[in-house]
């Protein structure tokens, strides 16, 4: 069993039903989002089925898409695509022309622009340069199920859509893929693919 909160610090807070695993809680995300919405503040401004911090930027042609959250001082730059369900935490910034896609992104991390981040829990302080890739989805095999690597134990999610669950204080580099089911710890670095 993989406990988020030994990637994550303070998962909890989010979440505090310990017992789902990573891909179930991106699976259960629009019904987490939804019970979330019923307890904000006024600091929100609230439009259909997304709800931004007043102290959030959002710049042009940015796409909502589905139940999306995005939290104090978090910044999305021009012509980046929501899709839902998403909650994006305090101080995140996500760069021009990225695309989230049914994903948690938690605080001080930046995604840089032109990038992909599908069904995946981003954690704390993760910065992702330019042009990388969360892959979500085994578009190339027959059986489409994906399976993480946890303790040299291979373990079948049951889903055919889970992108990365991300530790804490990690790196990724300049147009490097992460593979549909990665799961990396705190502190990870993963190199600029050149």
């Amino acid at each position: 069993m993989i406990s988020i909160t030994n990637f994550i610090e303070n998962f909890s807070d989010f979440n505090s039903d310990e017992s789902l695993q990573p891909w179930e809680i991106i699976d259960n995300l629009e019904t987490i989002l939804v019970e979330k919405f019923t307890h904000l503040d006024d600091d929100f401004i609230i439009s259909g089925e997304t709800a931004i911090h007043k102290t959030a930027v959002i710049e042009q042609n940015v796409i909502f898409k589905g139940k999306i959250i995005i939290g104090r001082n978090s910044f999305v730059g021009a012509n980046a695509y929501l899709r839902g369900p998403i909650y994006i935490a305090e101080n995140v910034k996500i760069g021009p022309g990225s695309e989230i896609k049914q994903s948690i992104i938690f605080n001080d991390t930046a995604v840089a622009h032109f990038n992909y981040i599908g069904n995946s829990i981003i954690g704390n302080r993760i910065n992702f340069e330019a042009g990388s890739i969360c892959a979500n989805h085994y578009n190339e095999r027959k059986d489409k199920t994906i399976s993480v690597i946890f303790n040299s134990e291979i373990i079948k999610t049951n889903t055919q859509k889970f992108g990365a669950l991300v530790g804490d204080d990690s790196r990724i580099g300049a147009n490097a893929v992460l593979s549909p089911g990665t799961i990396l710890p705190k502190e990870s670095i993963v190199k600029d693919w050149n």
